[in-house]
């Protein structure tokens, strides 16, 4: 029997679980960079001008895009 550790790293290194493990990851990061703005009361717009970039390429990232 295996253990969870020793189940992981067997998983992991199947190509295809690791693909669909780091688009798991991205959509954690994009719903936490929602949050955050929501949170601090920003519009889209407003997170654009702060980065230095336009209104659809925040709004891309918010989608996974």
């Amino acid at each position: 029997m295996l253990t969870h550790k020793e189940l992981r790293e067997k998983i992991m290194r199947n190509p295809e679980v690791q693909k669909e493990f780091a688009k798991q990851e991205e959509f954690f990061l994009f719903d936490q960079l929602i949050k955050a703005r929501i949170e601090a009361g920003l519009t889209q717009a407003e997170v654009a001008e702060r980065i230095g970039t336009k209104t659809p390429v925040v709004a891309r990232l918010e989608s996974g895009g």
